[in-house]
């Protein structure tokens, strides 16, 4: 692989795509910087397939300007844009050896024989299968077949690398080790990276930034970190990651803190808002801690449901807020079903978002 690889930007300019009279994207613009990778990330519908699509070249434009690098390419097609794209059905061809699989893209452009096989080799010991240039594809796990995929990709030296739900076909174990896999890849490479998924965790664990989307425009930008802590919506909050979304009143907002009474507890919670708003209180699941019931005043609850998962328990909690889900990481004392509790928050780390 090329020490100079050449990374490109990815800006759209109010990008509009429209199937008949479906709406796919509303007026998108965003701009992905060289070297970092993005994650399209969404339920089934919201636009992130029909976004990376946009970047390949496999689906036009209805209106707005796509650019890859300070090249307008909205209306190139996807043989004249350096970008590669892995897609989660690997595309491998079955009767070619991994070798030629990876040096294929390579040959097709005109590459010297030896030149395409001598990157197709640094392309597999890269993604770690040095020495199965000879295998056929059929003959790979799942998770070799991927990173064959993503070697030929890569190989190619791209501006912009996409990954179309890459790991889908993966079970659980396999779609870690890929992943890491590929973040390492791209890190090393510094290789502008666009990203789909539909599985939150995937999208935390491999990006610099998450678009997550809903209805055919963006719902929110940020890192992994900014998204889990300071999520802008009811909508964000509880898809990404676990969290127990209820309803609340805000009597005042001083200095930077809102008081909300809920069930007798005074709560004062940081907010970024000036004004009273209509509100949502999320608590994730690990800001909730457990004490034996009291007579004390506060917010009061049942265990419903107790699961000890070796380094840590879950809870389901019946409480005058509400069913919550709590994760307790205290191992050494466990409250069984029908339990009364006292239900204490950590204050400092729940988030007000827009009702």
């Amino acid at each position: 692989m090329s020490n100079n690889q050449i990374t490109g930007s990815v800006r759209f300019e109010n990008v509009v795509k429209n199937y008949g009279s479906v709406v796919a994207l509303k007026g998108l613009t965003l701009d992905i910087v060289p070297g970092e990778l993005v994650t399209l990330l969404g339920p089934s519908g919201c636009g992130k397939t029909t976004t990376l699509r946009l970047i390949a070249g496999l689906e036009a434009a209805t209106n707005g300007n796509i650019f890859i690098g300070n090249d307008n390419v909205t209306h190139l097609s996807a043989t004249y844009r350096n970008v590669s794209m892995v897609f989660q059905s690997y595309a491998l061809f079955p009767h070619m050896s991994v070798l030629d699989n990876v040096a294929y893209g390579l040959k097709v452009s005109s590459i010297p024989k030896k030149e395409a096989y001598d990157k197709a080799r640094d392309g597999l010991a890269m993604v770690g299968l040095k020495g199965y240039d000879e295998r056929l594809p059929s003959e790979l796990s799942g998770g070799q077949q991927q990173r064959v995929a993503v070697a030929r990709a890569v190989v190619l030296e791209p501006e912009v690398l996409l990954l179309d739900e890459p790991l889908s076909n993966l079970d659980a174990k396999l779609r870690r080790q890929v992943r890491e896999q590929i973040r390492q890849i791209q890190q090393r490479l510094s290789l502008t990276t666009v990203y789909v998924t539909h599985d939150q965790e995937e999208a935390m664990a491999v990006s610099d930034r998450i678009i997550v989307m809903k209805n055919a425009e963006i719902a929110q930008i940020g890192t992994p970190k900014d998204l889990y802590n300071t999520p802008n919506s009811k909508f964000i909050a509880d898809f990404i990651g676990d969290a127990n979304v209820i309803d609340c009143e805000i009597g005042a907002i001083k200095s930077g803190i809102a008081t909300v009474e809920i069930v007798g507890a005074e709560l004062k919670i940081p907010t970024k808002q000036t004004t009273v708003f209509n509100a949502s209180l999320v608590i994730r699941p690990q800001n909730v801690s457990l004490e034996q019931a009291s007579k004390k005043a506060g917010i009061k609850g049942t265990v419903t449901y107790a699961a000890y998962l070796g380094n840590q328990i879950q809870y389901t909690l019946d409480s005058a807020i509400g069913e919550l889900f709590v994760v307790d990481n205290n191992m050494a004392d466990m409250f069984k079903a029908g339990s009364d509790v006292d239900i204490i928050l950590n204050e400092e780390k729940l988030v007000l978002v827009t009702k």
